[in-house]
Parts: C-alpha cells; sequence; structure tokens
C-alpha cells in the first residue's frame, strides 16, 4: 500500500473518530476559557507577563535568593511570608513564651509529628530516656547545643531535659534546619534559634542567642563543628573557663578541639564523640552509606549505573559513600593522601588515583576529606558540561565555592539546593547545597543511625557533668570503651539479637571482667 492510499477503512473510521473527538475537545476549551474569563481569571501565563518588567526582575531576584534558603520545596518557590526574616518577626508560643527565634511557630503541630515519627526509629535513646528520668544524672546541667536540627535531634534534645538538664539550642548549618521541627520545640518552651536558610550573620546571631540570655550561665556544650565553642571562647573567655565539658562529634570540631590542646588555649575537657567506635562506624560509615544516595536522587534524579564518580577521602564516610555508589553499578575513584586508606580503597576495588588524572571524564565528585581547597576552581574549570558537585564533610571548606562568584560565572537556582554554575562558553556545572553537607541539606538521615549518634552524645554528657574534680584535665578525651558498648546494647533489642556471655573460665583465659570491656582502647573495629 502506498502512502497516498492512506490507512485501510477501519483504521480512517479510527482516525475520523480522533479527529472528531479533538475538534470537539477543542470547542469545550473555548467554552470553558470563556467562562474563566467571563468569572474574572485568567490564565497564569498571562497574568505574569502582563506585569511591569521591573516587578517580573525583582520578583526573580527574590526568589532566586530566597529559593534553597527557605524552602524544603523541589521548586525553591517561597512565600511572601517566607522572604520576611524571622528576627523581624514578633513570634509567642501558645504559652506566650517569646525566647526562640523561628521561621514560623505555626508550623508547630506538623513538627511534632516528625518528632513521634523519629522516636520510634530511636530504640536507643529512649531507652536511655526511660532507664535514667528518675536519677535525672544531668539535673543542674546548662547546655548550649549547636548541632543539626531536625527531629532526631529534638529526641535527643527532649531526652537532655527528661535527664535534668536545661538547654538552649542553635544550628551547625544553615540549611539542614527543619522548620517544623524547630516550631513544635519553640512550642515546648525550649529556646531554640535556627531556621532553614540562615546567612551568615544570622548563623552566628542565633549561636550568640544561645549562649546570652538572662539568669542563664552555660556550664556544657554540645557541639558540631565547634561553632559555639569558637564563639564563647573567642567573645565570652571568662564564661568559657567556667564550662565543665565540651562534647564534640564531627571531624571539624574534634580537629579545632586538637589545635586548641595544643596551643594551651583549651582550659575545659572535652570528650571527642566523632571517633567513639559508635559515632565513627554507624553515623560515619552506614548512615552515609545510605543518605549519599538519597540525597543525590532527591535533588538531581540522576541514576548512579554506569557514571564515573570521584570520592575525595576514603575514611568511614568515603567508604560508606563509595560502596553505595559501586553496589549502584557506579564506575568510582577514589583520592587520597593516606597511604593506609588508600590501601584500604585498593583492596575494596577501587582506583586510587589523583583529582587531576580523572577531573575530566567525572559526571559526580564527591568531597569527604574534611579538609579545605579540596577542590578548587582550576578542577572546575575542567569539569565537563553537566557534571556534579557536592560535599559530603561537615565544613563547607572542601569545595572553594568562593572561587565560582565571579562576574564571569552566572549563578542559576534550579531546585531547593540545587545551584547550575554557568560557564561563558555555555558548560554549566550542578553545586549541590552550595557546598555544603549534601545529606542533611538535601534528604534526612535515618533515625536508628542518629538514635546510636544521640544516645553517645547524651552519656558523654553524663560523664563530663558527673567526674569528680580531677578525672579530667583539660584536654580531649575519647568517650570510655565501656560507654560505647552500652551504647550498642542498648540497640540490639530492635534485632532481637542474643548476645554469647563468657564462662569464668573463658574470661580468665582473655583476661577480661565478663560484662566488658571486651576489647582495648588500641582494638581497629
Amino acid at each position: 500500500m502506498n502512502d497516498e492510499d492512506g490507512p485501510p477503512s477501519s483504521s480512517r473510521r479510527c482516525f475520523d473518530d480522533v479527529k472528531s473527538y479533538s475538534s470537539h475537545n477543542a470547542k469545550v476549551s473555548e467554552k470553558l476559557m470563556d467562562s474563566a474569563a467571563a468569572m474574572g481569571f485568567r490564565d497564569r501565563s498571562k497574568r505574569r507577563s502582563s506585569l511591569p518588567v521591573s516587578s517580573l526582575s525583582n520578583r526573580r531576584r527574590s526568589s532566586s535568593a530566597s529559593a534553597g534558603s527557605t524552602s524544603s520545596s523541589y521548586t525553591g518557590s517561597s512565600s511572601d511570608e517566607e522572604e520576611i526574616s524571622p528576627r523581624e518577626k514578633q513570634q509567642q508560643t501558645s504559652k506566650g513564651m517569646a525566647d526562640f527565634c523561628v521561621r514560623n511557630i505555626n508550623q508547630a503541630a506538623y513538627g511534632r509529628k516528625e518528632i513521634d515519627i523519629a522516636e520510634q526509629e530511636m530504640p536507643g535513646i529512649m531507652a536511655l530516656r526511660r532507664r535514667a528520668s528518675e536519677d535525672r544524672p544531668l539535673k543542674g546541667a546548662k547546655i548550649v547545643g549547636c548541632t543539626h536540627i531536625n527531629a532526631q535531634t529534638a529526641v535527643l534534645i527532649e531526652t537532655l531535659t527528661e535527664l535534668g538538664a536545661q538547654v538552649r539550642w542553635s544550628a551547625c548549618n544553615i540549611y539542614s534546619t527543619q522548620n517544623e521541627v524547630a516550631a513544635a520545640l519553640a512550642e515546648a518552651g525550649f529556646s531554640i534559634f535556627a531556621w532553614r536558610g540562615e546567612s551568615e550573620e544570622d548563623f552566628w546571631w542565633c549561636i550568640d542567642r544561645c549562649v546570652t540570655a538572662e539568669n542563664w550561665q552555660p556550664n556544657m556544650i554540645l557541639d558540631d563543628g565547634g561553632d559555639a565553642t569558637h564563639l564563647i571562647l573567642k567573645k565570652y573567655p571568662a564564661m568559657f573557663k567556667m564550662i565543665k565539658g565540651i562534647v564534640e562529634e564531627s571531624v571539624t570540631g574534634v580537629h579545632r578541639l586538637y589545635q586548641l590542646s595544643k596551643t594551651n588555649k583549651l582550659t575545659v575537657p572535652a570528650m571527642n564523640v566523632n571517633d567513639s567506635v559508635t559515632k565513627t562506624k554507624f553515623d560515619n560509615l552506614y548512615s552515609c552509606k545510605e543518605s549519599i544516595i538519597d540525597s543525590l536522587k532527591r535533588a538531581t534524579d540522576m541514576m548512579f549505573g554506569g557514571k564515573q564518580v570521584v570520592v575525595c577521602g576514603y575514611g568511614e564516610v568515603g567508604k560508606g559513600c563509595s560502596q553505595a555508589l559501586k553496589a549502584l553499578g557506579a564506575v568510582v575513584y577514589v583520592t587520597e593522601i593516606d597511604p593506609i586508606c588508600a590501601l584500604q580503597a585498593c583492596m575494596d576495588g577501587f582506583r586510587v588515583l589523583k583529582l587531576s588524572e580523572v577531573i575530566r571524564n567525572v559526571d559526580l565528585l564527591i568531597t569527604a576529606t574534611g579538609n579545605k581547597n579540596v577542590v578548587t576552581r582550576e578542577y572546575m574549570d575542567k569539569m565537563k558540561s553537566g557534571a556534579i558537585v557536592c560535599n559530603m564533610g561537615h565544613s563547607n571548606t572542601e569545595i572553594d565555592v568562593n572561587s565560582l562568584r565571579t562576574p564571569d560565572l552566572t549563578w542559576e537556582k534550579v531546585r531547593s539546593q540545587v545551584d547550575h554554575v554557568i560557564w561563558p562558553d555555555g558548560k554549566k556545572i550542578i553545586l549541590l547545597a552550595e557546598g555544603r553537607l549534601v545529606n542533611l541539606s538535601c534528604s534526612s538521615v535515618s533515625s536508628f543511625v542518629v538514635s546510636i549518634t544521640a544516645a553517645t552524645q547524651a552519656l558523654a554528657l553524663i560523664e563530663l557533668f558527673n567526674a569528680p574534680v580531677g578525672r579530667y584535665k583539660a584536654d580531649v578525651y575519647l568517650l570510655p570503651k565501656k560507654m560505647d558498648e552500652y551504647v550498642a546494647s542498648l540497640h540490639l533489642p530492635t534485632f532481637d539479637a542474643h548476645l554469647t556471655e563468657l564462662s569464668d573460665e573463658q574470661a580468665k583465659y582473655m583476661g577480661l571482667n565478663k560484662t566488658g570491656p571486651f576489647k582495648p582502647n588500641y582494638y581497629r573495629y
């Protein structure tokens, strides 16, 4: 049959029916549009185009500036209310308390539901709350907290209060705060100073508001990144000397503490929670193994199979990221400065290279070093168009984002926490969370793993606060092994796990106490 012959009779009838149906729909649509016009409705695109050019320009500028910082939606849209700084709002709880600063106190009910869900997935910290609530081991503790503020942190905050502490809390990351959770905590009577999308000035203002308050003298610090410790030490040195102990949970913060200790500026004892087994192995490894995939999927919708990926750093975070991406079919390269970690990467099946050797071909680059300027403008100039750059380390210094804020490059907000950085020749790099912690900025982390870290933090606070004078000097300490084991034991019932018990003869042979600790401090898990 020639093309000119047209479809056979049966097909022709079907074809004619479709044409008739389409024509009928077009007429119905015209009538509906006329009715809508008569009722005062207009097409949204026409309504926008009728605005003055200056008005449209201002609206686009406002949306671009606030999209990633004020909304957790994918579109990056923000309401007029969200464009007003929380510092300019007069808010109070249903009970009249106003000692807080959050995005919108009216979101409290929704945030409370988020906290309820998190509690169900955090068996260890909830068990600790039940077991220690009567003894109230933190009675008299006044804790300044500076961590990510999400549903899981809320469970920790409320647990510390159940154990007798008074707390004031701010965020350690400008993009990781769950606004509804911050509102729920404020409604519950907590002094919370945090919202998603703080400016740098807002960030330090919030920490300062937690530190300085009427009838408030903090005696403990719970930090994630060392920012609260830094502010109190620099701005309120007399107050810093009154602190009984610092608990720090990040690589960056711990590094800062060791630097202070070496220069004799650390005048109070500090607990390095980051390098405790329960934090390093579970939060850094297992949590990042899952959350890196979740955050990248939510932010970019990318498929990992066949992609060429570089993970900078093969510590516990780098190990988790590399293993997860490899399992989904990505071709993963690793960069390392440490020969031991590099050898581990090789034995795990990863090619260890210098960044300069693979930078032109990578589809995805992830930093997980805790260092500074790992990915510079020079490297990003060589990357191919469409490549994704993100950071899994705590600090926002690993990717040299400031080098991208130059007149020759154009920034385009495409989603919440997703920017296109466009080169003069049209090449674009996809930057996530402006180089900040991608998993907590673009997604969330597993509540169960955070339960392990939260229980570790709570026990560290209890240990430092109740330690007799002289047990801890002005130095950085690791969490006692017995506490690591206790945290793990709190979570085993979830899996119906049954531990084997040593006999007296076995314990004597191994030189162990039957109740632990079961490994020496030098043991590598």
